[in-house]
């Protein structure tokens, strides 16, 4: 538990955090001011420091996040009761790009291990992937994967799966419902596990999806422009594309959108088409024979020091708490900076959650093409939703909400922190790739698995994923590391959790001395000495965005 009660985000505001839950009646003392608490204060709420009429401004992070809907006296929490929604307009203004750049020091002469492609880019893994063009072939997708990941040695025991093993055991020996439902299942078993035969293909991964046909020509052009994103990737060595033939999602367009990405695109490609090709059967051995000569030939690229500027790292958060603006999201925000520091690339995306800090990143772009750019996706965006009877002031989930995040601006104005100080070099609109390197932002939702899928698309070799209720969500061919906003979270749920950061809310390190310690977890991830939870639990989301409206 935090020694500190409480604390201010930012001198410009007038709310305090909680840092450990405080009663009703409480005296707390901060900054020389006494507060007689009005309620009960969970950790992570916040209560106002000075008395606000109805439609009083609040302010955290030092910007506006809310105003009042009724009187809320001096000590009293904020909550949806007496808070509504409420944000700052922005202009296209003056540049300002001095930053806090952080002393790299630590870093100079530091590498990863990773493998080297032909474009220039440095993957953190090396895997093959298997897609489909449409949803009508994911039942082929499921019986080639049944077909290769066993017998290749990518398999792995599932525990659960053991566990019914023994519930049909006990079953077959006449047990009753109440001796299953009491029954004590082995958690740990040990099964035979066939050796990996490629030892440089870190794995097989199969992108089943929903799309291709059936919706707008705009989602199905998007897909192949998102599945260009990923045959193209660092952490890519060749991929099988499995095409019915008669979809909106045609080869030649998914062709077009590979060249977009790579002019010189040389991976080894396969794409089959089984209304030309016919019997299932044959199609499927096809596809078979191919991907294996493809796997021979990733096979024989090997792991090969490289700079820390080969890092793209993608910023995500998900089961957002009221901490995630205050430890983990400022932490990696700092790992970003060090990041561009060296030359390298972060991306930033979920637009509904950058509501509110519209002003600060649209100053920081380079030059005012960007900020133009940043300005007219999230108003589009926004008036999207809107036309619709939503907005991004509905974007906070009830989980959000009920542990400290009232508004989507509260939400949005920690979000942002996981993008650091550094200028914004460009803004993408998905599913287009990054290109240049420094802090981009990219056009996503804030669900995020959507937008976990969408920055991997761009470019992202690994991504720092925050969350402070939990969350198992993984990526299939770049590592998502979860790091845990409090330390009760990481204490809680051990098995999805790699790196906690609860030790910034007990005081036991800085923001700093955090930052640098993810990009050392970073390091060893990227260069395959660390098998990071999602790994693990082989947590493999993969959910392209329908530009429908989804927050």
């Amino acid at each position: 538990m935090s020694k500190r009660k409480v604390l201010q985000v930012h001198p410009k505001d007038n709310v305090l955090v909680a840092l450990q839950d405080l009663q009703k009646g409480d005296t707390v003392t901060f900054g020389g001011n006494e507060y007689v608490l009005k309620d009960t204060v969970r950790a992570k709420h916040k209560f106002v420091t000075k008395d606000l009429e109805t439609g009083g401004q609040v302010f955290m992070y030092g910007v506006l996040v809310g105003k009042a809907k009724q009187p809320i006296a001096k000590g009293e929490v904020i909550n949806l009761g007496n808070l509504a929604h409420a944000a700052s307009d922005f202009t296209i203004g003056e540049r300002h790009l001095d930053w806090h750049q952080p002393d790299t020091t630590n870093f100079e002469g530091k590498h990863f291990m990773g493998y080297h492609r032909s474009d220039g880019r440095v993957g953190t893994a090396n895997y093959w992937l298997v897609i489909p063009l449409v949803f009508c072939e994911n039942k082929n997708l499921g019986k080639l994967e049944k077909a290769l990941v066993e017998d290749l040695g990518y398999g792995k025991t599932e525990t659960v799966d053991m566990q019914s093993v023994q519930l049909i055991d006990l079953y077959k020996n006449g047990k009753s419902v109440e001796e299953i439902l009491s029954a004590d299942l082995a958690h740990e078993v040990t099964a035979p596990k066939k050796e990996r035969l490629f030892k440089n293909v870190d794995g097989i991964r199969f992108l089943s999806h929903t799309g291709g046909c059936g919706s707008t020509r705009e989602d199905s052009d998007a897909l192949c422009g998102l599945l260009a994103g990923y045959i193209t990737h660092p952490n890519v060595a060749g991929a099988t594309v499995l095409s019915l033939g008669c979809q909106h999602a045609q080869a030649s367009i998914l062709k077009a959108e590979i060249k977009k990405r790579a002019a010189d695109f040389d991976k080894p490609l396969y794409i089959l088409e089984q209304q030309k090709i016919g019997v299932t059967e044959t199609f499927l051995s096809e596809a078979l024979k191919q991907t294996f000569a493809g796997l021979m030939q990733a096979n024989q690229n090997e792991r090969q020091p490289a700079s820390l500027s080969k890092l793209c790292i993608g910023l995500e958060c998900g089961a957002s708490d009221g901490f995630s603006g205050i430890s983990a999201n400022p932490a990696i925000g700092y790992t970003s900076d060090l990041i561009v520091a060296m030359g390298g690339s972060v991306i930033l995306s979920e637009f509904p959650e950058l509501c509110g800090v519209e002003q600060n990143l649209s100053d920081r772009c380079v030059d005012q093409k960007t900020a133009e750019r940043f300005s007219y996706l999230m108003k589009t965006y926004n008036d999207r939703a809107v036309a619709v009877g939503s907005g991004f002031d509905m974007n906070p989930s009830p989980g959000n909400i009920r542990d400290g995040l009232i508004t989507d601006a509260i939400k949005s104005a920690g979000a942002a922190k996981k993008g650091g100080t550094s200028p914004v070099t460009d803004v993408l609109d998905y599913p287009e790739r990054q290109s240049k390197p420094g802090l981009n932002l990219l056009c996503t939702p804030g669900s995020d698995v959507e937008s976990c899928t969408a920055e991997v698309g761009a470019g992202a070799n690994i991504v720092l994923f925050t969350t402070g209720l939990g969350t198992p969500t993984g990526n299939p061919v770049a590592p998502v590391i979860k790091l845990a906003t409090n330390t009760a979270l990481a204490e809680k749920m051990p098995d999805i959790i790699d790196i906690n950061t609860g030790t910034v809310i007990e005081g036991e390190e800085t923001i700093e001395q955090a930052g640098a310690r993810i990009l050392d977890y970073v390091i060893d991830v990227a260069s395959g000495r660390i098998e990071i939870a999602a790994e693990r639990n082989r947590q493999y989301d993969f959910i392209p965005w329908k530009r429908g409206v989804s927050l």
